[in-house]
């Protein structure tokens, strides 16, 4: 199976179809779920999805090692080989890792600014992103001001930022409380959840679009793809 086989499956080609171009250049999106439901897989297939088309990714993670994150990638990159075949793997895998940076930071440290710092030396390094994926930040600790930083950075740069907020059940009832005072910097909110032995995303905001019904769709648990009925 050829990459544009394989970007066809991904779940951005939803985000894309059903969300109105999907999260768009310039705009921040955050991810919700309970501990283990799938956010890192989720946000790593996004990221995957983009290194496949060619484009260069910035993943930022907090509390983790980069060989760790690394890792992990190795990992849901080997899962979408398997399941989908994809051809010419290895050079596939190795481009996508030349257009992936990845950079560690520990949680007290870490905010608007050192997201900054990464993506400047990032830049100067290997080319502006044009997705920033960003994992693990306590949002909660995160101040308006400092999530309204990172919303100007991805108009900034053109890119799109993703975050990932974490939910105490596995159910997702509705953008948490503890978001609702910046709920509106960010056009994308969308909510992981077990269902039926898969995994169901769902659209809880999409832009200023107030029906927000048309995504909802199923996963494989394993390798975050589509899953074809």
């Amino acid at each position: 199976m050829d990459q544009k086989f394989v970007n066809a499956r991904s779940p951005l080609r939803l985000l894309e179809k059903s969300l109105h171009g999907g999260l768009g250049r310039g705009n921040l999106g955050v991810v919700l779920a309970g501990h283990g439901v799938g956010k890192a897989a989720f946000l790593v297939n996004l990221a995957i999805d983009d290194l496949l088309r060619g484009a260069r990714v910035l993943h930022v993670a907090l509390d983790q090692t980069v060989a760790h994150v690394r890792a992990f990638y190795d990992t849901v990159f080997g899962d979408l080989g398997s399941s989908t075949h994809l051809d010419n793997l290895q050079v596939a895998h190795a481009d996508a890792d030349r257009k992936r940076s990845i950079r560690t930071y520990a949680s007290p440290s870490f905010g608007a600014s050192k997201l900054r710092e990464a993506v400047k030396v990032d830049s100067e390094v290997a080319g502006s992103p044009s997705l920033v994926i960003v994992e693990g930040w306590n949002l909660q600790s995160a101040s308006r001001d400092e999530l309204a930083d990172v919303k100007s950075l991805a108009r900034e740069l053109g890119a799109e930022i993703w975050l990932s907020h974490h939910c105490p059940g596995e159910k997702v009832e509705g953008v948490p409380p503890a978001l609702g005072a910046v709920a509106d910097l960010f056009s994308v909110v969308l909510a992981l959840e077990p269902e039926n032995g898969a995994v169901a995303l769902r659209a809880l905001k999409d832009h200023d679009n107030p029906d927000v019904s048309a995504l909802r769709v199923s996963l494989d648990p394993r390798t975050l793809l589509l899953v074809r009925s």
